[in-house]
């Protein structure tokens, strides 16, 4: 069974960083896409960031500038990177990755941004 774990959330400032994790088991993330997703309550989940197989990587506008998303193969995790956080991104970060047209996802990492 696919499994991905997501670790690093905790409590910033205001502008303050955070490093997540998304790592794998019984998949290899370097041959597949992953995302990160964010739940706000009284939000529907959206999309943050991709690294795509082939190491492209993409990002919501709202995270351009200020969150990076990267891939350690030998650790089999997917990392994003977000600086200069702010409230509105607080919530439950979510890892998401695709087998066979299946969707996997982490059990999420809980983020809170406060002034």
């Amino acid at each position: 069974q696919v499994q991905l774990v997501e670790s690093g959330g905790g409590s910033v400032q205001v502008g303050g960083s955070l490093r997540l994790s998304c790592t794998a088991s019984r998949i290899v993330l370097s041959t597949n896409g992953v995302m990160w997703y964010r739940q706000t309550p009284g939000k529907e989940r959206e999309w943050v960031a991709v690294v795509a197989s082939g190491g492209a990587r993409n990002y919501a506008d709202s995270a351009k500038g200020r969150f990076t998303v990267f891939r350690d193969n030998e650790k089999n995790t997917v990392y994003l990177e977000m600086n200069n956080l702010e409230p509105e991104e607080r919530g439950i970060y979510y890892c998401k990755t695709k087998k066979r047209n299946r969707d996997y996802w982490g059990q999420g990492t809980q983020v809170t941004v406060s002034a």
